[in-house]
């Protein structure tokens, strides 16, 4: 158990920055990396599509790299804005966050989706790690 929340907060945002960095930047063959950022027993939902557990958080982001929408060779990069965290107690803590993913970030890079990240973060063994994550493109 630990009392020290900004060390803490920053683990946090850590995993945020590598799930952001792995959905831009890893390809189908290192999505073990991406994965490993959920809890084993993770929800993932965007848009309708909900996704429990690493086998289907992996499937969601193959289908993402084989439709173009994310991934190595997309042009596409996805940056996060405005998070705060806060901790429920020692082991779980609510981070919300906004979110914008612009296309051709390489010579033109044009805002393409912005929205809210609503995040469960859970302390494991392994350090803390994601364990629900709600899209949300809904807010106004």
């Amino acid at each position: 158990m630990s009392n020290d929340r900004t060390a803490d907060e920053l683990a946090i945002r850590n995993v945020l920055a590598e799930l952001a960095w792995h959905a831009d930047n890893t390809d189908i063959d290192g999505l073990d990396a991406y994965v490993s950022c959920f809890t084993e027993d993770a929800e993932w939902e965007m848009r309708g599509d909900v996704r429990r557990g690493h086998a289907a958080i992996r499937e969601g982001a193959v289908a993402r790299r084989e439709a173009g929408t994310m991934g190595p060779g997309t042009k596409v990069a996805h940056f996060l804005a405005m998070t705060v965290v806060g901790f429920d107690d020692d082991d779980t803590a609510q981070v919300k966050s906004y979110i914008q993913a612009y296309h051709d970030a390489d010579t033109t890079p044009t805002l393409s989706v912005m929205g809210q990240y609503h995040d469960e973060f859970r302390r494991t063994p392994d350090g803390w790690k994601l364990h629900r994550r709600f899209v949300d493109f809904t807010w106004s």
